[in-house]
């Protein structure tokens, strides 16, 4: 069976972009707009990014989890849209809101739906994390 090749794309577009925090690199996947359909508890969420936009988010996201990665579980594709499980592990190294930096190792899980137009760019997404988890993890290294 072939494979499908929005999954090469994505790949290299998580791999790129997000692990090794080249945000100008999205210049070579994002469409002109790209819109966060569903990520509850995403400062982002039910947005629409122009391009500066998206690389700004990439920029925040990664202040202070600068050494992240994620780890693909499994890739699905249908037409236009990808789908991929992950698990995500980063040194908390920067503060957040309502968390100074501890240092420790963060771990959470998710499921995203990826979306591309006729172009193969990237135009959203639709997630699922467990940011309770994130949570939890958060306030048990600000207690020790």
């Amino acid at each position: 069976m072939e494979e499908h090749p929005l999954k090469a794309q994505l790949v290299r577009f998580i791999r790129q972009v997000w692990d090794e925090g080249d945000a100008d690199g999205a210049d070579a996947y994002i469409a002109e707009t790209y819109t966060i359909h569903h990520d509850p508890g995403d400062p982002w969420h039910g947005k629409v990014l122009d391009l500066a936009g998206f690389k700004d988010r990439v920029r925040q996201s990664r202040a202070a989890f600068p050494d992240q990665r994620f780890d693909i579980q499994g890739l699905f594709a249908d037409g236009d849209n990808v789908v991929m499980s992950w698990l995500w592990a980063a040194t908390h190294s920067g503060d957040i809101p309502g968390f100074r930096a501890t240092g420790k190792t963060i771990r959470f899980s998710g499921v995203t739906v990826y979306n591309f137009d006729a172009q193969a760019r990237l135009t959203g997404h639709w997630q699922v994390t467990d940011r309770l988890g994130v949570y939890q993890q958060l306030q048990q290294n600000m207690a020790r």
